[in-house]
């Protein structure tokens, strides 16, 4: 069974200077980016393409929806093998490469550090990252691989 899922945001562009876009340099890379019901989200462009580093921006987004969907595919992955979770932190890594006015990412690493309540569950809990991998709807998403390198510790 197939089911489709729209998502809807406004992204605002909040950087005229009071003059547009009259120049490369004469205009700020900020902008709001909402959806209602929730906090509106800072936005800019990154430091290098004279962006507002304080502010997230599109990579940084980009590596966040990779990490968050794979946290959120993974625990549902381990309460259909019996793991139980008890912390999960992921320190993602991203690559983008420049190339003239444009780029692309070439990979991104995540790097779950996964607790698990009992040693009898650290095999299953790291064979649920690959079907994690597959659940994730954003990773199923991009041109570029998106790999794993967990940690399973028990606690």
């Amino acid at each position: 069974m197939q089911s489709a899922h729209d998502y809807r945001l406004r992204t605002t562009w909040t950087g005229d200077r009071g003059s547009g876009t009259s120049g490369y340099r004469d205009y700020d890379r900020s902008a709001i980016v909402e959806i209602e019901g929730k906090q509106p989200l800072e936005a800019s462009a990154d430091r290098p393409f004279r962006g507002d580093p304080a502010r997230w921006n599109p990579e940084d987004l980009l590596l966040a929806a990779l990490s968050q969907c794979h946290l959120l595919s993974y625990l549902h992955a381990c309460v259909g093998v019996g793991v139980v979770v008890r912390a999960y932190t992921d320190d993602a890594i991203g690559v983008m490469v420049q190339e003239g006015n444009g780029g692309h990412f070439t990979e991104v690493v995540l790097r779950p550090r996964v607790v698990v309540a009992d040693a009898s569950m650290v095999d299953a809990a790291r064979e649920a990252h690959e079907r994690a991998h597959e659940w994730c709807f954003i990773a199923n998403s991009v041109n570029f691989p998106v790999r794993h390198d967990a940690v399973i510790e028990v606690g």
